[in-house]
């Protein structure tokens, strides 16, 4: 198709790979950073990684509509700089507030990374290939998320945690530059920016909202909690735990993403979301080092296919205009889920223990796995009108 020979995709799928080993490498350095620099608690290190992403929450969706109307570049390329301005941010800042401040900015640089360049993507891309190359551009994203942490623990050993912050500066800066290399054309659509709230949120995402959300909450706790979990152990597998999530993640999206489209999202979702819980029970209920390090491995492998799932079921729900306001919407959920995992989850292994944390975050795979049910069997309403022809 002519219209993919004006798509960077490589140079996209590279420069929020960066923004977003940036974001990795923050969840491994946050609870290690936030004791030893500012004696915190368990509440405020999880605090602290949750916050980035009620920033990415409300970023989303206006990233994404800006994207779709025409505004890809300057947004993907404003993410990168606000990510580098947010690890500049880490090294400086000279108490925990001034840090809640540019952990905003970070989460705010990711939401304009990703979500303006996926609709950028999914302009060269026929309707019946979306799931599958948003799942491919999705692993930009999470490979950067999975990936971010085991580079982060390399660099801390050597250099410390100001190592790991011009790092996270240096990814960020080097995403802002991969993009400014791009095409000053970007993709555009028959729509203008949304002039009501309402527009930024199309109809059709709640269901898969919903359960991405729930499903976010259990990644959240994992990546919030693991680390000071095991350090409560005292074995060491604090430093590998993030690692076997990772490689969990990874090879599960690369080995069954072709089932998204062969049985469908909502039933992906429902087997994925039910690994995820079976991890989160294992790392709450068995109460060892094996067990924390085996139920992280399960739960990056339930995790792995829950984004293209859900962008499948998200695209078909809401049809084909502003693809990027609706994954963008349905995404920030997302966000949401990390957000409430950060504060809950520290509340909980403050008040009750760490055990006490994940196993909440199980019954919440649970409680999604219940309604993907009903979103597979429930009549659907919620989509709009097809247009009779879509350009």
């Amino acid at each position: 198709m002519a219209e993919d020979a004006k798509i960077p995709l490589i140079r996209l799928w590279l420069a929020v790979l960066a923004g977003y080993l940036a974001l990795g490498a923050t969840v491994q350095e946050m609870p290690a950073f936030v004791t030893h620099r500012f004696g915190g608690s368990p509440v405020l290190s999880a605090s602290a990684v949750g916050i980035a992403f009620l920033a990415t929450a409300v970023g989303r969706p206006f990233a994404g509509a800006a994207a779709d109307s025409g505004r890809a570049r300057p947004v993907v390329i404003l993410g990168g700089i606000l990510t580098a301005i947010g690890g500049i941010g880490h090294l400086v800042a000279p108490d925990p507030a001034v840090l809640l401040v540019f952990r905003l900015v970070m989460g705010a640089g990711e939401a304009a990374l990703f979500s303006g360049a996926l609709p950028w993507v999914l302009s060269g891309t026929g309707a019946d290939r979306r799931g599958r190359v948003a799942g491919w551009f999705g692993l930009s994203m999470w490979g950067g998320l999975a990936a971010g942490p085991v580079l982060a623990a390399a660099v801390d050993s050597v250099s410390g945690y100001r190592g790991v912050w011009w790092a996270v500066t240096a990814l960020g800066l080097l995403s802002a530059v991969l993009t400014t290399a791009t095409r000053r054309q970007a993709y555009r659509t028959d729509t203008d920016m949304p002039r009501r709230f309402a527009d930024l949120a199309p109809a059709g995402i709640r269901l898969p909202g919903l359960v991405f959300g729930l499903s976010a909450y259990g990644y959240g706790t994992v990546s919030a909690l693991a680390v000071l979990y095991l350090r409560s152990f005292h074995g060491g597998g604090q430093a590998i735990v993030l690692a076997l999530f990772a490689v969990a993640f990874l090879i599960t999206r690369f080995a069954g993403s072709p089932l998204v489209d062969r049985v469908g999202g909502v039933r992906v979702a429902m087997w994925s979301l039910s690994v995820e819980a079976l991890g989160l029970l294992v790392a709450g209920l068995l109460r060892s080092e094996p067990a924390v390090l085996v139920g992280a491995a399960l739960a990056g492998a339930g995790l792995a296919l829950m984004y293209p799932a859900t962008v499948a079921v998200t695209l078909r729900r809401t049809g084909p205009l502003r693809p990027g306001a609706a994954v963008g919407a349905v995404t920030s959920c997302w966000d949401l889920g990390i957000l409430a995992a950060g504060p809950i989850g520290g509340v909980l292994a403050v008040s009750a223990g760490y055990a006490t944390a994940f196993v909440v975050a199980a019954v919440l795979e649970l409680v999604a796995v219940v309604v993907a049910v009903i979103a597979l069997y429930m009549p659907q309403r919620d989509r709009p009108p097809e247009p009779a022809e879509v350009r």
